[in-house]
């Protein structure tokens, strides 16, 4: 399912207009985006918690002339679904 399918079942299950519910879901993806920005978690009971993991920089070696080289330190998000939607999927 890409974006414009969800906004699709959104609108019809929820009974809204195609332009209200793809509002809504944008809302709601800035939302989640600057909250994960600022290094917050948002958690949603039932469907799960959306967070950022931070990796350290690091040493590692190129596999083709194993010379060493420095990566970066990167921050990533993350997605660890709730038991309800586990469940769901099973």
């Amino acid at each position: 399912m890409n974006k414009q399918e969800l906004i699709t079942q959104v609108a019809d299950r929820a009974g809204l207009n195609r332009n209200d519910a793809a509002r809504a879901v944008e809302t709601m993806l800035e939302v989640v985006t600057s909250t994960l920005k600022r290094g917050d978690e948002v958690r949603l009971v039932g469907f799960g918690n959306f967070s950022v993991t931070r990796r350290k920089a690091s040493v590692g070696r190129n596999p083709r002339t194993g010379e060493p080289l420095q990566i970066a330190s990167s921050a990533n998000p993350k997605f660890r679904p709730g038991k309800v939607l586990k469940d769901a999927v099973q």
